[in-house]
């Protein structure tokens, strides 16, 4: 996430008395108790941001359905990689070639968001996508013929393949995301961010599952065929938009426009925070790297436990949205982010302890019928799954709230484009440490230590940064 200094500009501790959260302004004055279905009601997700806007709502769709087919292919390239090579750092690889790519990718997708038609970025972009997509099953067919001549492909066309496909997915992801200030107006944002996190956990509940269904089932080829139909459907949002041209004179995509963005976000501290803190909580809490080593040799359960372990936490990511009905009455976003960091690192370690505890034989037994399946440990690790989904999609809301409501649109672009390397590229990183640190020492260490770390460097990094935990959403500051 961020590091930031007080200005001149941070809102005052709101006065009066504070709800006992200590996250929403002022209260209301005393009201009638409300009846238990409105109560329920606002308990839910608010769907206004549907209703109020065509082209959100079409985005919005299209968007849950190609993403179901990228979460199917994101764990399939974990299972291939790892089916040909055996390696956690091979599958860890993933992340790390596509890393220095995908941030130049953010960089640049940024730049041309707020100088071309964000319309006609998003379809390019999207193009490229595809295209790449559906080079990793041509990949899948030519390692199922070789495999039956007992050879398998090589691995580096895989990480090319995916590299293009991550570039592609930055780039429509930060144009995406700076579409959505024009298309809805600022009071339904958070609630568009919420609606996010229901399409999110959709995709990452029904694509991991689906993913290791259709491996086991029918194999690589067809799996990945899966995910280049599905990405058609991303089209048909994006070709329902409406021109969006920018709003003011940008500069041309290059050295001086990142000049720009760089000088503005030196000085929003609020947003610089956002980012420092997020990047610590997904470097060193992402155990996605090492769930095909962890499904083979600590919990058990093969491919088809990895699918399980990644739907949950999409689950968590999917309650969260769909329960996501007060978050347009939290104003202090700075101390919501914090809090669910925190709670974040403490799911991490959860999991982490589970594995080690699991891997020692000191849960369940491993059942050899499922695979040598400790279930038991599934179920632990689910539930610590699902919170590390929950606690960051929490984050994620008021983050993605903040840089949208907080930013001028003649530079949401760019600093969407930070926002889109921060929230990719720090799994990546992740994943790398993971990956590493599985392989060096133990499968439960990188989640233990990870976790334990990011609850003390979030704690004292937000202490030491007051003007970031005063951020009042009601007079957004920088």
């Amino acid at each position: 996430m961020r590091s930031g200094a007080e200005s001149s500009s941070e809102s005052p501790e709101p006065s009066g008395p504070v709800e006992p959260s200590g996250l929403a302004g002022p209260p209301e004055p005393a009201a009638e108790p409300e009846p238990e279905r409105s109560r329920a009601r606002r308990a839910l997700v608010d769907v206004a941001p549907l209703r109020a806007s065509r082209p959100f709502r079409n985005l919005w769709l299209g968007g849950a359905i190609s993403g179901i087919g990228m979460a199917v292919t994101q764990v399939a390239v974990g299972l291939i990689l790892y089916d040909i090579t055996g390696s956690t750092v091979a599958v860890a690889l993933v992340s790390g070639v596509s890393l220095l790519p995908m941030i130049a990718a953010g960089l640049w997708g940024g730049m041309l968001a707020d100088a071309f038609d964000r319309r006609r970025v998003l379809i390019v972009s999207s193009i490229v996508g595809w295209i790449a997509t559906a080079s990793l099953m041509g990949l899948a067919i030519l390692d199922a013929v070789l495999a039956s001549g007992g050879d398998r492909a090589p691995a580096w066309p895989f990480y090319v393949s995916t590299t293009i496909m991550s570039i592609a997915a930055t780039i429509s992801m930060t144009t995406r995301s700076a579409a959505v200030g024009r298309i809805l107006p600022a009071e339904l944002v958070s609630r568009a961010t919420a609606l996010n996190g229901i399409s999110f956990g959709v995709q990452l509940t029904v694509g991991p599952a689906l993913a290791g269904v259709l491996v086991a089932a029918v194999g690589f080829p067809l799996t990945f065929a899966v995910d280049v139909v599905l990405f058609s459907a991303g089209f048909l949002g994006i070709l329902s938009l409406p021109k969006l041209p920018p709003v003011a004179r940008a500069a041309t995509p290059g050295l001086q426009s990142l000049r720009d963005g760089i000088a503005f976000l030196r000085d929003a501290p609020n947003i610089r925070m956002t980012f420092v803190l997020d990047v610590i909580a997904m470097t060193f809490g992402r155990p996605y790297a090492v769930l095909p080593a962890v499904a083979a040799v600590a919990v058990g359960g093969g491919p088809v436990t990895v699918g399980v372990l990644t739907a949950a936490g999409a689950i968590g990511t999917f309650l969260t949205g769909l329960f996501s009905g007060p978050v347009s009455g939290v104003n202090r976003h700075g101390v919501a982010i914090e809090r669910s960091i925190i709670a974040y690192g403490a799911f991490v370690v959860l999991f982490g302890a589970v594995v080690g505890l699991s891997a020692a034989g000191l849960l369940g037994a491993h059942d050899p019928a499922l695979d040598g399946l400790d279930t038991v440990a599934l179920v632990l690790a689910c539930l610590a799954m699902a919170g590390m989904g929950a606690s960051d999609q929490v984050s994620s809301i008021f983050r993605s709230t903040m840089l949208i409501t907080a930013a001028p649109d003649e530079m949401r672009g760019r600093m969407q484009g930070v926002f889109t390397i921060v929230v990719t590229g720090g799994p990546r990183l992740g994943d790398l440490f993971a990956g590493v640190v599985a392989a060096a020492l133990a499968l439960w260490v990188p989640a233990v230590f990870g976790g334990i770390l990011i609850m003390a460097l979030v704690a004292v990094i937000a202490r030491l940064s007051p003007g970031f935990r005063r951020y009042d959403a009601r007079t957004p500051t920088l």
